[in-house]
């Protein structure tokens, strides 16, 4: 791995946003990296926002409704160009949600850790609330300590997808009518003898679903979240 690509993927929720891309500008990172932001089809507003902040804290923004006609989201669209140009410089592809605040020694962590550990496909971080409490959507490894390797899916909060993942797992493959595909690729690194590490030592803050509030509807009221998920199609794992 000679270097990382950083990528947050954005949809309003700018506030957020502005806490996670602090946070990252702010982190020491020794190994090359880049920092892009994807716009995926924010209000003019926030783009305009959004613009500024990168523009302030020296961090490339693609506005995605200047690649693709298709309606958000576009994470399959971003992970697929990734892939590529990340194989292209045998970097990795380290994925950071707008509803997360890394700590400043987390990016690099995740790297070395993936450095030592040569069967590395995902090096994750845990996901906790204000107060330190593991949350979504780790809930699972509350209990856990240390670097543990997961034979469960590691979101996508705060990962590093390594080139040895890049490489055996052609992103071309994933179904394009689903969403979100943390689920997918976990597997495939798995299936592919790869192995997903979390790190409960480098963990990070997580206000679950800022840039789609209407997710919460799955802890407020469960029955409109599903039949929301169902009638519209939305949040397709």
């Amino acid at each position: 791995m000679n270097e990382i690509h950083i990528i947050i993927p954005v949809k309003d929720s700018i506030d957020s946003a502005e806490e996670t891309l602090r946070a990252i500008a702010g982190s020491n990172i020794s190994i090359e990296h880049t920092v892009t932001v994807y716009n995926d089809n924010s209000t003019p507003e926030n783009t305009e926002r959004l613009t500024a902040l990168c523009k302030s804290l020296d961090i490339s923004i693609v506005n995605l409704s200047e690649l693709t006609s298709h309606p958000s989201p576009n994470y399959l669209f971003v992970l697929r160009r990734c892939q590529k140009q990340c194989l292209a410089h045998n970097a990795g592809l380290l994925i950071v949600e707008s509803d997360v605040t890394v700590r400043p020694d987390t990016l690099q962590g995740l790297v070395d850790g993936a450095l030592e550990r040569p069967d590395c496909g995902i090096a994750a971080s845990v996901t906790v609330d204000d107060n330190g409490k593991v949350n979504y959507p780790y809930g699972y490894a509350a209990r856990w300590s240390g670097v543990v390797d997961s034979k469960k899916h590691c979101s996508f909060c705060c990962s590093l997808l390594t080139p040895a993942l890049l490489n055996v797992f052609d992103f071309d493959a994933l179904n394009p009518e689903k969403n979100w595909f943390d689920v997918a690729i976990s597997h495939k690194s798995l299936k592919a003898g790869l192995h997903n590490y979390l790190f409960t030592t480098l963990p990070v803050t997580h206000h679950p679903h800022s840039s789609r509030p209407w997710k919460l509807l799955k802890y407020k009221n469960p029955l409109l979240y599903y039949l929301k998920k169902h009638t519209k199609g939305l949040d397709k794992i």
